[in-house]
């Protein structure tokens, strides 16, 4: 049947591309090579408890994919924990978004933050009234960014650089001004719940992939687990996935598999330049699961100066009692050690803070070497619609104003959806 759209990837991107066509209507067929639906945002086993393969965190101004949710029958007021904007550290920092109207509430938080002087504040205020106002017109590195505009101190060590890491998975001395200016616009800059942080409360699996794998199936689309596509191919009229015929195709595969099921199409040269050039940067979680006696002074704890930088107290976000998630995003030394050493150092940090803590009962490190791409400054992404009318390219790589996220990934997935509804004749001529 030609008349069918194939999407090549399960991750967030390809499952988004796949609700909004079998939505409305469009036969579908999404061919996975795991057998596990999220892409790099997966559910994992790990000691009879169902966790992430990291640590994933949702803030309010994703409204794609909390829309994207909800189309799927996913209520996100209720699976996921909506915390005001108050960033607390271990040395004692916390800045809190006061009950205020907007900007009023964040402007407070400056204000009141810990340790944190008078002039401080108010050049953070200033920086932010920029930075809503309008982005770098010239991309530059987000420490050289931070340094035009003044911005040192106890904010920066413990808000604007952590959040750069964070969001862009990128070391500040690498990462894109010109994106980070894009993420605090829309989240800390916008509307009053825009900067909140949306926890999951049971893993990432429930709270999308699989609800939208049953919507697809119940509009008759096919999900293909364990199918990984080999080759697409045109004749012009139409495309080959594997030798099956299709009208067009979503690929939504992590961009080093997607120029490789590109290298058919010469005219799409330059898009597999752009993809092969992209450089990565991992994540590390780790997870320690103590006694449930022991908690967090809050659900998530910022660490500085040393090896961890977020640890996450799953017991409070509904997960087991003693569950704790120690977080390490971007490039750094801590690369070289191995998993066991990982984890002393990291209990070392924790002991450092908190004093003794009791024996472990079991801990997992889970390191993902390409979480993201490097959201370096001046990188140049391939665009989503390509030269090859009806292949589409989806995931969190393709070119916008956001880094490698979630909320890329869906927003990806939309606008691929979007392009292959188009008519044939419409291809051409857009």
């Amino acid at each position: 049947m030609r008349d069918r759209v194939a999407v090549v990837g399960a991750g967030w991107a390809g499952l988004s591309a796949a609700v909004n066509l079998s939505g409305r209507g469009v036969p579908v067929i999404v061919y996975e090579a795991s057998r596990t639906l999220g892409g790099r945002a997966r559910r994992l086993s790990i000691e009879g408890l169902e966790v992430d393969n990291g640590q994933h965190i949702l803030i309010g101004a994703y409204r794609e994919t909390l829309a994207m949710m909800r189309k799927v029958g996913v209520d996100p007021d209720k699976t996921l924990a909506r915390l005001p904007l108050d960033i607390r550290y271990a040395d004692g920092f916390r800045l809190r978004a006061a009950w205020l109207p907007h900007p009023m509430n964040l402007l407070a938080a400056l204000f009141t933050a810990s340790g944190v002087s008078f002039a401080e504040a108010l050049a953070a205020a200033l920086f932010m009234r920029r930075v809503r106002a309008d982005r770098p017109s010239e991309d530059r590195t987000v420490a050289r960014w931070l340094d035009d505009h003044g911005q040192s101190g106890t904010l920066r060590s413990h808000l604007w650089e952590p959040l750069c890491v964070s969001a862009l998975n990128t070391p500040p001395c690498r990462a894109s001004a010109q994106v980070f200016a894009c993420v605090l616009r829309d989240g800390l800059a916008g509307s009053s719940h825009s900067s909140d942080l949306l926890l999951a409360r049971a893993d990432l699996g429930t709270i999308f992939p699989e609800p939208a794998a049953r919507f697809v199936r119940s509009r008759g689309g096919t999900i293909e687990l364990g199918r990984p596509v080999r080759r697409i191919a045109s004749d012009g009229s139409d495309f080959r996935v594997d030798g099956e015929s299709f009208s067009a195709v979503v690929v939504a595969c992590g961009p080093q598999h997607a120029a490789t099921l590109l290298r058919d199409f010469p005219q799409l040269s330059g898009e597999r330049t752009l993809i092969e050039a992209l450089e990565y940067e991992p994540i590390v979680t780790c997870y320690l699961k103590y006694p449930e006696s022991v908690s967090l002074p809050a659900p998530m704890i910022g660490f500085n100066g040393g090896t961890v930088q977020w640890v996450f107290d799953r017991g409070q976000l509904g997960s087991e009692k003693g569950l704790l998630a120690a977080v390490i995003s971007a490039s750094g030394a801590h690369e070289a050690l191995s998993h066991g050493e990982l984890t002393a150092r990291i209990e070392a940090e924790l002991r450092a803070s908190w004093g003794s803590l009791p024996a472990l009962e079991w801990s997992r490190v889970i390191a993902e070497k390409r979480a993201t791409f490097s959201c370096r400054a001046s990188l140049a992404r391939p665009q989503g619609r390509t030269a090859v009318p009806g292949l589409v390219l989806a995931g969190d790589y393709v070119a916008s104003d956001y880094p490698g996220t979630l909320e890329s990934a869906v927003r990806s997935g939309v606008a691929a959806a979007a392009c292959v509804q188009m008519p044939a004749s419409d291809f051409a001529s857009r």
